[in-house]
Order: C-alpha cells, then structure tokens, then sequence
C-alpha cells in the first residue's frame, strides 16, 4: 500500500511487454501425440516415416454420383484435378482420372504405362469403352472407386515441410474452394476426411473457440458479480484486473514458446473462472471491514491480512490441480500444466496487488454498496446450513452414504474409448463424412507395415511375394480395415496386362512367369515414383499401405494384435523383421496411456495438496476430514458419469485433478475462518465452527455460482470432450462446496462433541 505508485508503473511495463508478445501468437498446426517418443509405437512409427516419409500426409474426398462417366462431368472434374494439382504444397493427386494401365510391348519387352481417361473425348461411346476397361481393372476398386454405391474418392498428397506449419490450413482451404465450386455445378454433396484434414478443421475449431471463451466467460462471470455486488465500480475494476490475468497468460504463453493448442485455448477462459473468485473474497472481506471500522485504508489492511493467505492457499491448490499434469510425457498436457499452473498464480498476486490498489484511489463504499452482506435469500440459506450441521448430521451422513452407494455402482458402469474424432459430436460435419468413407472404403485412418526381408532385393523372391499376399488377403477379412495396397497388387496388375487385360489372369505371377514378366517391370520398377514408394531403394524392405476406420481403442489393440500375430507367423521374427505402425495407431492407444497418466496425476494432487494441508493446520485430523470432503464430489462425478454413459477418455479424465484443485478451496477458506476464529477469546470450538461457516458462507455461494456458471460456459464447445469437461466440473464444484458446507463442518463438530465428553468424563473421573 506505501509503494502503490510503483507498483502500478512495474504492473503496466510488464503488461507492456506482454501486449508485444501477442504478434509471435500462433494457433498449434503440429501434432503432438499422446504417448511420449520413447514408447514402442513412436519408435516404430519414426522408424517407419525414416524409411517411407510421413504416413500422415494423406487426404481425402470423396461422393456419390451414379452418372458421373459422362462427357460433361468428366471434362470438369479433369479440370478440377489439375487446378488441385496446382495448388502449391499438393505433391500429388491420385483419382479415377489419374487412372493407368499397362500396355504391353513384346519387341521391346516392356510395359507402357498410358492414361486410360485422356485429355479429351470424342463422345460418350468412347468415354463408355474406356469405362469398361477402367472396370476391368481390379487394382482400383475399393481404392478411388466402389461401384455398388458409386461413389468416387480422390487422395492428394501434401507436402511434407508445409504439413505441421501455418501452410496447411491455406492448402486445404484452397481444395475446398476448388472442390465447392464443382460440387456446386453439379448439385452433389462432397465429403472430406484424413488426418491433416482432420487437424486442420480441429484447429479451426480451436481457433474459432479462444475468443468465444474469453468472451462468454467474462459476460457471465462479471454479471453474476454485478448481480451480488450491485456495484458498476466492483465489476469495471475487477475486470482490469482479470484483464490483465488474460493478458499475461497469453503473453507468457507465447515467451514459454507455446502455440494455441485445444487445451492452451481454455486456459485465459478457466483464469477468468477462478479469478472471481479471488475478487468476491477480497471484496466481501473489504466490505465487511468497512462497515465495521469506517476506515478505508483500515480495512484494506485488515482484507490482505485476514484473505491474503486464504486465497495464496486456494490458488496455490487450484495451480497444484493444473501442475500435475507437468509430469506426465506429453507435449500437449504438459504445456497446459505449467502455463495454467503458472497464470494462476501470477493472477493471485495481480488480484492481491491490484484489488486493494485500485479500491484505495476510489471512494469507501457506501451503504447501498455493502447491502450485499446482509442478501436475505443467501442468509437464509446459511442459517439453513447452520441448522442441518448443529442438529442433523445424522442425516447428512446418511445422504453421504447413499450418494457413495450410488457413485459406486455408477463406477462399475464406466467405459474407456479412445477414437481419433473422440471430441467431435457425431452430428458434425467431421463424424460424418468420415461415416461416409468407412461406410465405402471402410476407412481412410493410416495403418502401415514394414517388412524386412533382410537381404538386398529380398522382396523380389517369389516365397517372400507368396507371403506379403497370403497378408494382405488376411487383412481384407476384417470390416474394419481397408483395402491393402503394396508391390504384390502392381505385379498382379503386370500379369493381367501381360494377359491383354484379361481380369482373370489379375494374380501374382508365378515362378515361372516372373522371369519374363520383370524383364517387362525392370524399367518401371526404376522410374515409377509409386513403385518406388512401396520398397526401399535396395529393395529389402516392402510396404504395406493399410487404412483402418476410427473404431476405438479396444478395437484397434484387437485389430493390431491379430495383424502382428499373423505377420509374426507369415515372417517369423528370427528370418524377418515387421513394423507394424501408423498415426492412427499412434493417436489411438496414446489413450490408454494418457488415461492411466492422468489418474496418477491425480493421486499426485491429493497428496500434495494434502501436504500444504498438513503444514498449514498442522492437524493430521483436519487432513483427513478436508480429503474426505473433497473426495465424496469426485465418486459422484464418477457414478454419474457411469449413469450417464459419459465415457473415460483424456477429456473427462483431466476434470477430476482441476476440480479436485479447485473444490479444497472452499474447505481451505472454512478451516482458516475456524482457526481464525478459534484463537479468539472465550470462542469454544462449536460457536468457532458456527462464526466460520456464517463468515465464509456468503463469499462460497457468491464463488459457487460463478465457478458452476462460468465452466459451464465450455457446453457451448463445438467440441464434444471440452463441453463433457464442462458440465463434468461445474456438477464436481456444485456438489463439492455442498460437502464442503455440510459434510466438512459436520465431522468437524463430531470431533469437537468427541473431545468435550472425553474432558467431561476426565473431570468426573
């Protein structure tokens, strides 16, 4: 208070500084995987991308269109797939016009590879005959064509330096666009998947979110301020203040090198949350002096002494909630972490500061601006409160029991997953186009094989060709999985086009007819890019393209255990080596890992946050009442997320740590009160706990309202985790400021009864 003037000058250089920061913000276009690098699957899926380049470049549209081979349509689409072509940062594009076929030449021995659609056609009776061959070619059903559903997909390729960069986004918009405008002429409906497609529309969605939340959370927050305070100068000063939290946190987002990920973006939104509460404390404090001294500055005084320590201990708990998260090995999360844990206390110290800062160069409050103490409706509520801990804590306890009852068989309900769209609804545009692709290609998601041969051109061997075919047929067998594409299916074609075309010679070559039929292949097998994708350049290891739909994480380990077990029995490891590998495998069993991480984290929460417990009250006792309050909300969200059918997974997990963090809180500003009260003259530990609860109770029903509406606020997310997360810590805090007031105070005053009777029975004794 003597250094205001200072202080002030030091707060805005900063802020400054921050402000500055905000031209180096960048939305996060890269992808950090769940599992740490050091996991198996990282390492084979880096060791696959080493050898073949990344398996997640790919992306895709595609529709339905049973009258798509006529002049017209053709003609346009041709068009379009040049104009894509085009696009800088679009290495290649695989379609039905990009079709070819191998023409045999017996003088020269070889094999041409001519287009089978050309530039332009005569008429429909051409374009019909060079259908019918298009058709006859197996090698491209179920990859650019199915013809039950007639349906049609296109794969582009994009450039690997653009793929995790800033780049992406403006090469898919310029597909789309593209691709709209044909969609459009012809009045047929488009569908795109892939993962960069796929990250691109999420980050998107980031984008769109992060000032959605800053918004929506300083709307709500500040009108249930204006609402208890009545005040216009209350909200406009506590809204500088959280201002500047939001400043500061994206500033030093931005100076710790972090870009705006689908967690970053919550974080200015969440400070928001938990910074009214911090105003509602110091300024109910602050009131209450005043109206008791008459002293401004006084009261200021007596506010940072009496809260100052109170609200240093709930934040330090709500940041230790957030911190947790710093110790697992991922990128994502732990970035969250320390920018959330970190921003929490830097907006402590901002509120500490600048609270009684800026109250001390405004007028007193009067008292009209203090009526707010005496809320009849809030007081009500607390004698309410009162009532049920002095006389019915019997059945507070037997509602306990009843609630953990429940909370349990809902627990035994729970159900984890782990799907790549696992926070997009089903109804979002995403959901379903990819529906649409694993309804007729069964999936797009990458799934990889590398096979060792471990000689030079060891893939060329007839056994070895007999293998990789007896896989992929072993592969087809699954609904789930997409056609398989390797080396085998473009000698297969080879045979058929030595055959003249005839589809029933579309097999692999036998012994006997390899030996003329690579005399044809040798100088395709050199110069075709395609080719040349599927085996090494010492032709010793062979590729398997897979694509796998979004089925899950238990489906997926199913699907990866059968696969590697038949691989394993095909190449046996002591002869062969096998990676089986992928993004989408990366991305979904990174579930299972993040899930177990996170519950660990947990268990790191409550001890250190019991801990700063213990070294505060210095009571083993206090501990144990203040974890088992905070515990009853926990199995509640727990059961009711059994009942709800709401499932485990990274989004819902993260709720119990931040609001396990949070929900102490309220026990902190309790047991402080009654210590406080405690060491008063002549207050007995019952009349301490009743002088606690009437003073702490207004500010926790003022800070219940604000922490359940304000993360309520996250509904709103077209993100299906994040509005889960939510819902799921409003209903946590909701129940636990309950337990906190009820609960709490109840096994307190239990303990209190204990200790007199024992002292009258001493006294007797």
């Amino acid at each position: 208070m003597k250094q205001r003037i200072t202080l002030l000058v030091v707060i805005t250089l900063v802020t400054v500084v921050m402000v500055f920061q905000f031209r180096k913000l960048h939305i996060d276009y890269g992808y950090s995987g769940m599992l740490p690098e050091s996991d198996s699957v990282s390492i084979k899926l880096k060791e696959f991308n080493n050898l073949f380049g990344e398996d997640g470049n790919l992306f895709f549209f595609g529709f339905q269109d049973p009258d798509f081979f006529t002049i017209e349509k053709f003609q346009a689409f041709s068009e379009l797939k040049r104009s894509i072509l085009a696009i800088d940062g679009v290495t290649s594009v695989l379609s039905v016009y990009d079709a070819v076929n191998l023409l045999k030449h017996d003088e020269e021995r070889s094999f041409e590879v001519s287009r089978i659609f050309p530039e332009q056609m005569s008429d429909q009776v051409e374009m019909d005959s060079l259908v019918a061959i298009f058709r006859s070619l197996p090698i491209y059903r179920n990859l650019v064509y199915t013809a039950p559903n007639h349906a049609f997909f296109v794969m582009m390729m994009m450039d690997q330096e653009m793929l995790n960069t800033s780049k992406r986004p403006e090469i898919i918009l310029a597909m789309k666009t593209l691709v709209s405008e044909y969609e459009e002429r012809f009045n047929i409906k488009m569908h795109y998947s892939g993962l960069p497609y796929v990250r691109t529309e999420m980050a998107n969605i980031v984008q769109r979110e992060f000032l959605t939340f800053i918004f929506l959370a300083a709307f709500v927050t500040l009108l249930i301020l204006f609402a208890f305070f009545r005040s216009l100068r209350v909200v406009l000063l506590s809204a500088l203040v959280l201002g500047l939290g939001v400043v500061w946190a994206i500033g030093s987002m931005v100076m710790m090198g972090y870009n705006i990920t689908i967690l970053n973006a919550m974080v200015p939104a969440v400070l928001i949350v938990i910074g009214v509460p911090n105003c509602i404390f110091l300024l109910n404090k602050y009131h209450a002096e005043y109206r008791k001294r008459k002293n401004k500055m006084a009261a200021l005084e007596q506010m940072i002494r009496k809260v100052g320590s109170e609200i240093f201990l709930t934040n330090l708990t709500t940041a230790s909630g957030f911190a947790t998260f710093m110790v697992i090995r991922n990128e994502t999360l732990s970035q969250f972490g320390q920018v959330a844990s970190i921003n929490i206390m830097l907006l402590f110290l901002l509120c500490l500061t600048l609270i009684p800062i800026l109250f001390s160069f405004v007028s007193p409050p009067n008292e009209k601006q203090v009526k707010h103490l005496e809320n009849r409706v809030v007081n009500k509520i607390i004698d309410r409160i009162i009532y049920l801990v002095q006389y019915r804590r019997i059945a507070i306890y037997a509602v306990v029991a009843l609630i953990l009852v429940t909370a349990v068989l809902g627990i035994t309900r729970m159900k984890s997953t782990g799907y790549i769209l696992d926070d997009i609804p089903k109804e979002n545009a995403l959901s379903k186009d990819l529906k649409f692709f694993e309804g007729n290609i069964r999936g797009v998601m990458p799934m990889e094989v590398a096979i060792d041969s471990r000689k030079p051109n060891g893939v060329m061997q007839q056994s070895f060709l007999n293998r990789v075919e007896a896989f992929q047929e072993y592969v087809t067998r699954f609904p789930d999985m997409g056609q398989p594409l390797s080396l085998v299916d473009a000698l297969k074609m080879a045979r058929q086009a030595y055959y003249n075309g005839n589809e029933a010679y579309y097999r692999l070559p036998g012994l006997q007819e390899r030996a003329f039929l690579l005399g044809y292949l040798s100088d395709e097998m050199d110069d075709n890019s395609l080719i040349k994708n599927f085996m090494d350049s010492s032709r010793q290891i062979m590729r398997v393209n897979c694509r796998v739909g979004d089925v899950g994480t238990h489906r997926l380990l199913d699907l990866s255990d059968s696969l590697q077990t038949k691989l394993d029995e095909l190449f046996p490891p002591e002869s062969y080596k096998t990676i089986l590998t992928g993004s989408s495998l990366k991305f979904t069993l990174g579930t299972e890992y993040l899930i177990k991480n996170l519950f660990q984290s947990l268990a790191l929460a409550i001890l250190f946050i019991s801990i700063v417990m213990a070294w505060m009250y210095r009571s083993l006792r206090m501990v144990v009442i203040s974890v088992l309050g905070n515990m009853i909300p926990l199995l509640f969200t727990a059961g009711l997320m059994g009942f709800a059918g709401i499932s485990i997974k990274p989004s819902t997990v993260l709720v119990f740590s931040v609001a396990y963090g949070m929900a102490v809180d309220t026990a902190i500003h309790f047991l402080a009160k009654f210590r406080q009260h405690l060491s008063c003259p002549k207050t007995g530990n019952s009349e301490a706990i009743i002088h606690a609860l009437r003073e702490v109770g207004v500010s926790v029903i003022y800070t219940v309202c604000v922490l359940f509406l304000g993360f309520g606020i996250f509904v709103v997310s077209e993100f299906g985790g994040t509005k889960a997360m939510g819902f799921l810590v409003s209903i946590t805090l909701l129940v636990a400021v309950i337990s906190n007031l009820l609960l709490v105070p109840s096994l307190l005053m239990g303990q209190v009864e204990k200790l007199q009777k024992r002292e009258v029975i001493n006294k007797h004794d």
